[in-house]
């Protein structure tokens, strides 16, 4: 992965994946993601910036994230 590709940082864990903190906390806080209780939603008015792999935040899905070691785990449940 080069500077180029910041969306690319993906690791698929079995049902999950991560992302690097940082690019979760900038998906807080453009909006594109909003808590509910403890668990997170897609937001379909904000916009959500690309990502080399697809479909990783669908609309209608609840997440739990987790933070491990400078990424963040999400879980689609």
């Amino acid at each position: 992965m080069s500077d180029q590709d910041p969306f690319a940082d993906v690791l698929f864990e079995g049902g999950s994946f991560s992302i690097p903190e940082l690019k979760w906390r900038e998906l807080l806080f453009i909006g594109a993601l909003r808590l509910e209780g403890d668990l997170y939603r897609r937001d379909p008015l904000r916009p959500l910036p690309p990502f080399q792999a697809s479909d990783l935040f669908p609309e209608e899905i609840l997440f739990r994230a987790t933070k491990v070691a400078g990424r963040v785990r999400i879980e689609r449940l």
